[in-house]
This record gives structure tokens, C-alpha cells and sequence, in this order.
């Protein structure tokens, strides 16, 4: 990408969106690039990742590729057969 139009969009993204939805959008991209990685490494299909993980292939192309904001279980569904979890550090009770 151009870095001229990558700091246009950067600066409209920070007047279109709030803190909080940029955060939650970076997550989001963040932890579908991990899936994704994850299955790429152990040499999964999307099809195989359906049959392991009871997620259909069409709802995982449409995540993978962005389509679609999947749901908390989807997502746990889906890391497990990956061998995977999700953590978060730093709770506080």
C-alpha cells in the first residue's frame, strides 16, 4: 500500500470511528489473521476445519475473508480442533 494513502485512511479512520470500534475492529482482524494462520500450519481445509470444529465452511470462508463478525462460540469452535484458546491477561475480578 502507498504510505500516502495509507495515512489518509488512517486519519479518516480516526475521524469515522471511535476508540472503541477501532480497537474492537483490530481485534477482530487480529484474531481471524491468527485462525487463519493456525490452520495454513497444520494444513487444514476449510472443509476439514468444518468437519472437526461442527462450524460450516461457508460461515469460515465468510470470517476468514472478512464477511461476516462471528460470534464468541463460533470463534471457540473453531480454535479448538486448531489446538488453540483464547486467553486474555489481565482480567481483574
Amino acid at each position: 500500500m502507498n504510505s500516502a494513502k495509507g495515512h489518509v485512511w488512517e486519519q479518516a479512520r480516526k475521524e469515522l470511528f471511535s476508540k472503541e470500534e477501532i480497537a474492537e475492529s483490530d481485534l477482530r482482524v487480529a484474531l481471524v489473521g491468527e485462525i487463519i494462520k493456525a490452520r495454513e500450519e497444520k494444513g487444514i481445509s476449510q472443509k476439514k476445519l468444518e468437519e472437526l470444529s461442527g462450524v460450516k465452511q461457508p460461515v469460515i470462508a465468510r470470517m476468514e475473508k472478512g464477511r461476516t463478525s462471528p460470534q464468541l462460540d463460533t470463534i471457540l469452535k473453531i480454535l479448538a480442533p486448531l489446538g488453540k484458546t483464547l486467553y486474555i491477561g489481565d482480567i481483574k475480578k
